[in-house]
């Protein structure tokens, strides 16, 4: 598995979870932090790195040539 492949499994993981906790724990409340918020940063997150792994696709591609 290259670096690619692990930056865009990790970041659609990283997504999804982050969709999780935005969507269901909206009604919970922690002392510190609101799971709400932690979902929409990790969703930044993870849109962030499937574009990593989109660019590094796109480069290995490209130097291949």
């Amino acid at each position: 598995m290259n670096r690619a492949s692990r930056n865009l499994l990790a970041g659609a993981a990283t997504l999804v979870a982050g969709l999780g906790l935005w969507l269901f724990a909206g009604g919970v409340d922690l002392p510190l932090v609101t799971p709400a918020k932690v979902g929409v940063v990790m969703m930044c997150v993870g849109g962030a790195e499937v574009l990593l792994g989109l660019y590094r696709a796109a480069r290995t591609a490209a130097g291949s040539r």
